[in-house]
């Protein structure tokens, strides 16, 4: 495998943002594109995920939560995340041994606003099953990379 560039990783990943599996398909990883894609399709439609967006945007939460499948919504952060971080990582990003752990707590604060988005007000405001979960995204990655760093200077240090 050739060393790619920060451009080439960066484009892989933003594929990967765009949909999962892209990235993967970028990088030649045909089964792993197809897989991917696959099941953000699968899950996307029996979440209803794609009227949840537009419910959202026109600022119909309350719509938006009752149209939610949460059984079928709460496998796709973990699906997006390890396909943006698989994508990253085959693009010849993330070399050092916990570059997942950003991605990791990136999916897990997005699961946890999926889980109280029914009933978590934010400054009075209900934000539903689409942006409380995208509101916490950064939380977790920025946890993410500060627990990254912690454990890297705690390896390092002994």
């Amino acid at each position: 495998m050739k060393h790619a560039n920060r451009h080439e990783v960066a484009e892989k990943v933003f594929w990967s943002i765009a949909l999962p599996g892209f990235g993967q398909l970028l990088n030649g990883k045909l089964f792993k594109g197809f897989l991917f894609i696959a099941l953000e399709i699968l899950v996307n439609v029996q979440a209803n995920f794609n009227q949840i967006i537009i419910l959202s945007f026109n600022r119909k939460i309350r719509e938006s939560i009752e149209q939610t499948n949460y059984q079928w919504l709460m496998f796709y952060p973990c699906i997006y995340m390890f396909a943006i971080w698989d994508a990253y990582k085959d693009a010849g990003g993330g070399k050092d041994r916990y570059s997942f752990l950003p991605f990791v707590f990136g999916a897990y604060f997005v699961t946890l606003g999926l889980i109280y988005s029914p009933c978590l007000k934010v400054f009075g405001v209900l934000l539903g099953p689409m942006w409380l979960p995208m509101l916490s995204l950064p939380i977790g990655l920025a946890l993410g990379v500060m627990i990254k760093k912690i454990v890297e200077r705690f390896i390092n240090s002994t």
